[in-house]
Formats: structure tokens, C-alpha cells, sequence
């Protein structure tokens, strides 16, 4: 069975920092595209970064750049986010997901078809 199962979530204040970890169970993450996105309350769901099995990053959200960093690590078949000065506007639930394929650029994040099941994010004071 393939899953990804995603840790990491929790309360911050604003300007905090939080890392979330996603590990992949039944399949290796080496020939995929792994991504991260996000459902914030009575919103669409929405891409923040993706990462290329050869290491390309595309920030899908401009809101996040020079904050958020996105990296894996193919030995423990894991994708990490590293969010730092976070935001109220950063809370949200955020999935990890996979794409198949080797690819330079990532895809478009509704390409990703295999899904975590969420970690919550909350931002406040």
C-alpha cells in the first residue's frame, strides 16, 4: 500500500518556526516529484513548493519565498518543509504529495496524485 504520512504540524506563535517531515510507506520517493500544499479554513486547497527528484525547487507561492525551504532525502524516503517567520495567514493544513516522474521543472501541483492525509499548522498568537 502506498501512503505518505506526514508530522511535524502544531501551534507557533507569529515569527515561529515549524518543520514538517513526510514519509513515504510501500514505494521510494527517488523517481518522483514531492510537493507540499495547503487547505487553510474556507479555502481552496493550494500549492506552496515542490522539489524534483533531480532537485529542482519551484515555489508555487510567492508568499512563501525567503521563508519556507522545501528538501528530501531519497536514504530515509522523506521530504521535509522548513517553514520559518511564519504568519497567521500561514495556518492551514498542509499535505505532502508525490508525482511520478523525473522531471528538471516540477509539475503543476494538481498533477500530484498520490496524497498524505494533513498535518494541522496553526499560527497565532
Amino acid at each position: 500500500q502506498l501512503q505518505l504520512v506526514e508530522s511535524g504540524g502544531g501551534s507557533v506563535q507569529p515569527g515561529g518556526s515549524l518543520r514538517l517531515a513526510c514519509e513515504a510507506s510501500g514505494f521510494t520517493l527517488d523517481r518522483y516529484a514531492l510537493g507540499w500544499l495547503r487547505q487553510a479554513p474556507g479555502k481552496e486547497r493550494e500549492g506552496v513548493l515542490c522539489i524534483t527528484s533531480t532537485g529542482g525547487i519551484t515555489y508555487y507561492r510567492d508568499s512563501v519565498k525567503g521563508r519556507f525551504t522545501i528538501s528530501r532525502d531519497n536514504a530515509k524516503n522523506t521530504v521535509y518543509l522548513q517553514m520559518n517567520s511564519l504568519k497567521p495567514e500561514d495556518t492551514a493544513v498542509y499535505y505532502c504529495a508525490a508525482d511520478y516522474g523525473v522531471y528538471e521543472v516540477c509539475p503543476e501541483w494538481v498533477r500530484f496524485g498520490l496524497w498524505g492525509q494533513g498535518t494541522q499548522v496553526n499560527v497565532s498568537s
